[in-house]
């Protein structure tokens, strides 16, 4: 009997950030770098910034399906719960209001299918947004630099998405944009 074990395999990139002191700077800034034909890959930011993900020409998040599903689930696993509980197991006879049928009691039912509904889908989503964005205890920080969780913004442009400009030319580009910084810093992108 042989084991086989995947050894997974870690990418690095090379990114130039460009660090801004205000946020309308930093959308101009991604404008004028998109018109001189770099592709500016994701920005940072403490807050979020209405109008960033027209700029960046993000796609739209499919995270509410999570949200949805969540709910459901949470939906479900009440209704079967309090089937079981107050109908199978143990019913009660309540101000003269025996629980016979699921459908009868339903009324006094909703508070809780409403609550566990909304308890699944919060956890469920919290949960999600940890995994997507890879924020786990012990993992290191996606952010470039500290101060763009406090009061800076910054750009991040991937050297490999931009081959027909050299380090310096972009380099150049990003300064001239309105830039308080500007460094280079390699990250780990993905597990092969």
């Amino acid at each position: 009997l042989i084991t086989v074990v995947k050894v997974r395999k870690m990418t690095k990139e090379k990114f130039i950030y460009g660090m801004y002191n205000d946020d309308d700077l930093m959308i101009a800034g991604i404008k004028q770098l998109q018109s001189k034909g770099i592709h500016v890959r994701d920005a940072y930011s403490p807050f979020p910034i209405h109008g960033l993900e027209d700029v960046l020409g993000m796609k739209w998040t499919r995270i509410a399906i999570a949200a949805f599903i969540f709910g459901i689930t949470g939906l479900t696993l009440a209704i079967i719960t309090i089937n079981y509980m107050m109908i199978m197991d143990w019913p009660l006879n309540i101000g003269g209001k025996p629980n016979f049928h699921f459908y009868q009691n339903l009324p006094a039912f909703i508070p809780i299918m409403f609550e566990f509904t909304v308890l699944c889908a919060g956890h469920g989503m919290a949960i999600t947004y940890f995994f997507r964005n890879m924020t786990l205890p012990g993992l290191p920080a996606r952010n470039p630099h500290p101060r763009t969780t406090d009061d800076h913004f910054a750009i991040e442009i991937a050297e490999n998405e931009n081959e027909k400009f050299s380090k310096e030319e972009i380099e150049t580009m990003i300064s001239e944009s309105g830039t308080v910084a500007v460094f280079e810093k390699e990250r780990i992108v993905k597990f092969l």
